[in-house]
Order: C-alpha cells, then structure tokens, then sequence
C-alpha cells in the first residue's frame, strides 16, 4: 500500500505529538507529508534520542503534558498521543485511572477540548479494552463524543505490518 498517494491531498496537515516516545507517530506522519508542529514527553532517554535522530527545528517541546498551555500552543490538525499504558495493562497493576498515569488520558482531552484539532490518533496497550470490565474505554469513548468526535477504534498487531514482533495495540 502506497500511503503517499492516498493522503495527497491532506499533504499540508500539522499534528502535535503527545507522549512522542522515540518518534514513532512522527516518522511514520511525516513520511507521508504531514507537519509536526511539537512534542511531549517526560522520559528523558526518548527525548534524547528524539532530538538527536529526528528533525525537529520549529517544534514546540514540552516535558509533562500537564503543563501544556494550550493557550500558546500553534494550531494543528492531528493529536496523537500514546497516553502511558501501565496502568491498563495486563502486565501492570491493572489500576486503571486510580494510577496517576492514567489519568494522563484526560490531559489528552484537555487539549482536544481547547484546540479542536480535526482528527486524533490515539495508541494503547489491547488490555485497555477490557479494564475494569471495559467501563474505563467506554469512559474514553464517551468523553471523546462529548467532545464532538466521531470515534472508531481497531486493534492491530504489528507482525502484520512488516514489524518481527507480535505486539497488539489498540488504535482510536
């Protein structure tokens, strides 16, 4: 599938990336011509090695997403975000928004609330799904509809992607 033909026309999209990690939203938008207008991480190794293998000239750069203002952020087109998974996962706790960290989801709607961005893309482990009886995704859906979203949600693994690794996660 060639990904370039089919998003020609959105060519000039800017998104913000939240919970950037080491990039992985940003190369795969930007190789199909979007603009990263910023990023957001808090772990210091990721934004190292973010800021010394991508290009990164013109972002904004934030270390906590709490501390986003979103008053003097630049306007974008996509929010992406890989909001921690710990406390979904089946590998964790299981603590849900009883974790500080995923509470870190509601920063997420925060700044979708004051920059209705057109779109999102969110990332998160498949145990999010079914967390606490599947009552905390359907508190993410509901608070994305209340935002005005239409919201789809799929999981996808990537052995299926050319990645040597079986790895589901889900995508809204």
């Amino acid at each position: 599938m060639d990904l370039k033909n089919n998003f020609d026309n959105t060519k000039n999209l800017k998104f913000l990336d939240v919970f950037s990690g080491i990039g992985g939203f940003k190369i795969a938008l930007e190789n199909v011509g979007f603009e990263c207008i910023g990023f957001c991480d808090s772990d210091k190794y990721a934004v190292q090695l973010y800021l010394a293998y991508l290009s990164n000239e013109n972002e904004v750069y934030y270390d906590d997403a709490r501390t986003i203002d979103t008053t003097k952020l630049p306007d974008f087109d996509v929010l992406c975000a890989g909001f921690p998974c710990q406390s979904f996962s089946i590998a964790g706790k299981r603590r849900g928004f009883e974790d500080t960290r995923g509470t870190l989801f509601f920063e997420v709607a925060r700044i979708l609330k004051d920059k209705k961005p057109k779109y999102f893309i969110l990332e998160n482990v498949k145990g999010l799904l079914n967390h606490n009886g599947g009552r905390t995704f359907a508190t993410i859906v509901s608070v994305l509809t209340d935002l005005g979203y239409q919201v789809q949600w799929q999981v996808l693994n990537s052995k299926f992607f050319g990645v040597p690794q079986n790895r589901e996660r889900v995508y809204i």
